[in-house]
């Protein structure tokens, strides 16, 4: 007989995030935040092997085609998770971001920022641990030459 273990609250937001982001296993991702090695470290366990976190030496920018950014907690490092995940990204990917501070309309602030960046917000669910809030770039490359 088996027994089945019951997710956790971590294990259910790194889930939901994969969702969001519709990522395959060979899909090449860019993890960043303050937990940015413990969520490399589940992505490898569940069988995502391409994936690097933002702090890494070796990572090319624009090769990436999905960001997870998890474990900040301040407005400020949210943002700069942001800003330096978006670096690696291509011109049509997808950002996940882990809200898991209580700060009031800290939400907002971060969808603002990530519409600066050129992101659509395409779907924000809550999860027990964390808001989650998924967004789009749509093809940025083609804008950036047409301004």
């Amino acid at each position: 007989m088996t027994s089945l273990a019951r997710p956790t609250s971590s294990d259910l937001a790194i889930e939901t995030m994969i969702g969001l982001a519709r990522l395959a296993t060979s899909h090449p991702i860019i993890v960043a935040g303050a937990d940015s090695l413990l969520l490399h470290r589940d992505l490898h366990r569940r069988g995502y092997l391409r994936c690097a976190t933002a702090s890494g030496l070796y990572v090319r920018r624009g090769q990436y085609c999905a960001a997870l950014i998890a474990g900040d907690r301040t407005l400020q490092a949210i943002e700069a998770s942001i800003v330096s995940a978006s670096r690696f990204l291509g011109a049509t990917a997808t950002i996940v971001v882990a809200i898991q501070s209580d700060e009031k309309g800290i939400g907002h602030k971060v969808r603002s920022r990530l519409e600066q960046l050129g992101f659509r917000i395409e779907a924000g669910v809550r999860c027990p641990s964390a808001f989650l809030l998924s967004a789009y770039r749509c093809n940025f490359a083609s804008v950036g030459k047409a301004a």
